[in-house]
C-alpha cells in the first residue's frame, strides 16, 4: 500500500522563492529561469558549491518536515 502524501509546509511560489535563493547564494546563479541561451542557460560550478546548495535544499526539507 502506498504512503499517502503529506501536504508541504511550503506552497509553489515559496519553493519557487527558496529554491532560487539558494542558486543565487551557494551558486551564484541569478535566475532559474530558461532564457533560452547556452552562455546563459548553463553554468560551470564548484563541487563544493553544489554540495553547500545541496546541503541548504536538505536544511530546508528538514525544517519544512518540522513545521507539519
Amino acid at each position: 500500500m502506498a504512503k499517502p502524501k503529506q501536504p508541504t509546509a511550503l506552497s509553489p511560489d515559496e519553493i519557487e522563492l527558496l529554491l532560487e535563493s539558494i542558486a543565487l547564494d551557494h551558486l551564484f546563479i541569478e535566475t532559474l529561469e530558461t532564457r533560452n541561451s547556452d552562455r546563459m542557460d548553463f553554468h560551470e560550478v564548484s563541487v563544493w558549491g553544489v554540495k553547500s546548495a545541496l546541503m541548504a535544499a536538505y536544511e530546508a526539507g528538514r525544517q519544512a518536515a518540522k513545521q507539519d
